[in-house]
């Protein structure tokens, strides 16, 4: 007569197979979480292009004088954005933005999620460390 009950798996077969699916889990993660924060880079970086083209309008049509906020974008003429995104990287918070005598900068925190930057001065230099940040300004920094 035949053995009963050898169908299916014993204990510790699942138990391997539950180490081995952990472990590949284990070593796929940080790969996606660095492609999801390239992904946000990426879109900071664009959207960050479109503020930059509707502050520059801005200037443009009133009286050479950018925004004091980024909000009074939705409502310029023309229109260029009619709602300000928000920062992919901090999630429903606007991105950053400063001015100061004739000069702007536009920040998004960046991948580590802290901002350095904190503005920028009178002679556009910016102001804080950049760090991670991501942004785009028409100061004087060559790299943003």
């Amino acid at each position: 007569m035949g053995r009963q009950g050898t169908e299916g798996f014993t204990l510790i077969e699942m138990m391997i197979v539950l180490v081995i699916i952990s472990i590949l889990i284990g070593l796929l993660l940080p790969n996606f979480r660095g492609t999801q924060d390239e992904a946000n880079t990426q879109k900071a970086r664009s959207e960050m292009r479109t503020l930059a083209t509707a502050l520059e309008s801005y200037y443009i049509h009133n009286s050479s004088a950018y925004p004091n906020a980024l909000s009074s974008l939705t409502s310029a003429t023309p229109l260029i954005v009619n709602r300000i995104p928000s920062d992919p990287f901090n999630g429903a918070t606007a991105y950053q933005y400063s001015t100061s005598s004739g000069y702007y900068v536009v920040w998004s925190i960046g991948p580590n999620r802290t901002a350095g930057l904190t503005g920028i001065n009178s002679s556009g230099a910016l102001t804080g460390t950049q760090g991670d940040d991501i942004c785009v300004t028409n100061g004087t920094a060559t790299t943003c």
